[in-house]
């Protein structure tokens, strides 16, 4: 799911020197874990439902949110990583 390719497949880039590690996974708990708690207690305060209720809701939209969001910003780490850091990987005359 976050493999990043060794060649761009539009203008032939090398990306397999531009590693971006866990970042992505990062910002994504820590970006969906504000927005999920946040509703929860929204959802808890206003309507005080079940507990099963909240397992229903929170469990498959965390699930599917943090697969919908991790790759754009794996995309976007890779991206900041080339425009700040290329220098690092250029090769030939004007390196």
């Amino acid at each position: 799911l976050l493999e990043v390719r060794d060649r761009c497949a539009h203008c032939d880039l090398d990306l397999s020197c531009h590693d971006t590690g866990d970042g992505a996974t990062v910002f994504v708990i820590l970006i969906l874990g504000a927005l999920v708690v946040g509703l929860a207690l929204w959802l808890e305060a206003s309507h005080a439902p079940p507990t099963w209720v909240h397992l229903v809701v929170w469990i498959p939209a965390i699930a599917m949110l943090s697969i919908a969001m991790l790759r754009p910003f794996k995309g976007i780490l890779v991206g900041y990583h080339y425009r700040n850091l290329r220098h690092k990987y250029q090769t030939g005359p004007d390196a």
